[in-house]
């Protein structure tokens, strides 16, 4: 799994993986990344990939995939710190992937 993502203030950043099928959704996985920005104010994209171990699932139809994230810092303090990077190479970053086995 690809996250490149751009910082703008520190912030702990949760990731969930989510099966959502019909009105249930169920966490396949769940990890915390804490970010610190990059210096002199740059927005360029910060590197960041990993392994994620999740079950395996039988798909059924109307079965959807979830990517969440969110800031876990203070109430206001989050807003907008992490910003996936849908740049790309124009952030000298990689636009956000999963790859599934």
């Amino acid at each position: 799994m690809n996250c490149d993502g751009i910082v703008i203030r520190a912030v702990d950043v949760q990731f969930e993986l989510i099966l959502r099928r019909g009105d249930a959704d169920t966490a396949l996985a769940t990890w915390t990344q804490h970010w610190e920005p990059l210096p002199a104010g740059s927005f360029k994209a910060q590197p960041y990939e990993l392994d994620v171990e999740a079950p395996a699932i039988e798909l059924q139809p109307g079965d959807q995939l979830v990517f969440r994230y969110q800031g876990l810092n203070p109430a206001g303090t989050t807003s907008m710190a992490f910003i996936p990077n849908g740049d790309g190479a124009l952030a000298e970053g990689r636009i956000p992937s999963i790859t599934l086995p």
